[in-house]
């Protein structure tokens, strides 16, 4: 065998146990019984040092001094190769076990502490996370020569640091202050929505989230959806995993989500099968996998043409007079902006505020001039600058999301670069598929997903960030086409 055989021999293993970390993840959060904490910590551990071990071992790196590709893919895929060694060989196996345990502990007992709101009560946890954390962005930054959150930030979406995102979230802010006003105004013009005449039976949305994601494309032979405290999609390409909740008072929330999570999904299916648990054949990273499940989510499914199609299937499900299921009476409700706590339940003008927050909060965590303690009161004193509101406890506040509690410092920033993604995206898929409102009011995804599947899907991680955006739109990054997306639809009138 080459030196480049024995390491795609060897990543194919790594690909391979990160697949089995990957299902053990959604069953603690879809299935595991409470008990069972502790244990499925140790699992992940070991199998975070089980795939530490294959890739820093002295094989790999005299095989990666060896290795050659003439092939553009296996050329992006050594490259991936040598990046995942770098990062690998920065941190000790001790340390990759340490985060693994540390951050399953404090996952188990946010939930606790959210159900109680009660920050008190999983603190320490969180000190014991953001230690950790810290330990792992100074060890790879001096290794990648990057500042430690952006090595942290590397590994959510390579090429990305905070110096880039910075002015765009500034620019941002800056834009928002003038137009959130004045939709609130044109929404206030409008009236108030009618309600969808509930309650609605949680069997009935189960079977109406499972058909409307197969109508946006997603083949259960290869995906299951279940529930869980957090909407999420895992699983591997094959075998994919997506979870909602459901509210017998609000059919939004999981159809919404679902939908969201499929867009998610169907990233997975359609990577390349060629480069199976190959570094080149994983997705481009999270803003990258965010654009994919808002391109669904926010610019296909809630836009008037497939609201016509969706409400339709609405009455269908849940019966009623036909007005409050009309595509503008949907979209006074879907599309409503609002100054909210809960950032899943954001609308898309206020959702970036949302996340330029966490990003700023996780980024002093992890320089250290924001002390865990004082989480709580920094959360609130940011929301209140940024939309004029706070939160009135704990669990609308910093204990809503799971991402900090499980580890995850560094990938927040990918949500709204990957809404801005989304709007670039679509408007280049306008331009290539000018009936698309035809075909969404049908509830017609085929020719969308086809398109995503051929500019996106299917080059795997072959490109990063940006070079995909240009390889799709034709230009890098630019959130004018978000804001422009905002405006004519929020805007207008």
């Amino acid at each position: 065998m080459t030196a480049y055989a024995r390491l795609a021999a060897r990543f194919a293993r790594i690909g391979a146990l990160g697949e089995a970390a990957g299902i053990l993840h959604w069953d603690a959060s879809a299935m595991m019984p409470p008990g069972g904490g502790a244990a499925r910590g140790e699992q992940l551990a070991t199998l975070a040092g089980l795939r530490h071990e294959l890739l820093v071992s002295p094989e790999v790196t005299l095989d990666l001094a060896e290795a050659a590709a003439d092939e553009p893919w296996a050329q992006a895929n050594l490259a991936l190769m040598r990046a995942a060694h770098r990062r690998a060989t920065a941190l000790p196996v001790a340390l990759v076990e340490a985060v693994e345990r540390a951050n399953s502990a404090c996952e188990k007992v946010w939930r606790q502490a959210k159900a109680q709101s009660d920050f008190a009560l999983v603190r320490p946890r969180l000190e014991e996370v953001v230690r950790l954390q810290r330990e792992v962005a100074q060890a790879l930054g001096e290794a990648l020569q990057l500042a430690p959150y952006d090595a942290l930030m590397e590994g959510y979406q390579r090429g990305v640091t905070a110096a880039d995102v910075e002015p765009v979230f500034e620019a941002y802010e800056v834009w928002l202050a003038e137009a959130l006003p004045r939709a609130e105004a044109i929404q206030a013009r409008r009236g108030a929505p009618m309600p969808l005449p509930g309650p609605f039976p949680v069997p009935a949305q189960r079977d109406l989230c499972r058909a409307m994601a197969q109508v946006v494309g997603l083949d259960f032979s290869h995906a299951r959806l279940d529930e869980s405290l957090h909407p999420f999609c895992g699983g591997t390409p094959t075998d994919v995993r997506i979870t909602t909740f459901y509210d017998p008072a609000n059919v939004a929330k999981a159809l919404l989500g679902v939908l969201h999570e499929t867009g998610h999904a169907l990233y997975e299916r359609g990577l390349p099968e060629a480069f199976a648990r190959q570094p080149v054949g994983e997705a481009a990273g999270m803003a990258a996998h965010e654009s994919q499940s808002l391109i669904v989510e926010m610019q296909a499914c809630r836009s008037d043409a497939f609201l016509q199609f969706l409400g339709t299937r609405l009455q269908a499900a849940f019966g009623g007079e036909a007005a409050p299921y009309a595509a503008a009476n949907l979209a006074k409700l879907w599309r409503r902006v609002e100054r909210g706590f809960i950032r899943v339940d954001a609308d898309e003008m206020t959702y970036p505020a949302h996340v330029i927050l966490r990003f700023r909060l996780e980024r002093a965590m992890i320089e250290g001039s924001l002390a865990v303690a004082d989480l709580p009161e920094a959360w609130n004193a940011g929301l209140a600058r940024a939309l004029g509101i706070t939160p009135p406890d704990d669990a609308r506040g910093c204990l809503q999301d799971i991402h900090w509690y499980d580890g995850a410092f560094g990938y927040f920033p990918s949500y709204t670069l990957g809404a801005m993604a989304a709007a670039q995206l679509m408007a280049a898929l306008r331009r290539a598929e000018p009936d698309l409102d035809a075909q969404l009011a049908r509830g017609e995804m085929a020719p969308m997903m086809r398109w995503l599947g051929e500019k996106v899907h299917a080059q795997g991680a072959r490109l990063g960030f940006q070079d995909l955006l240009v390889h799709a739109t034709g230009k890098k990054l630019d959130p004018a086409d978000f804001t422009a997306h905002l405006a004519a639809r929020y805007l207008a009138g």
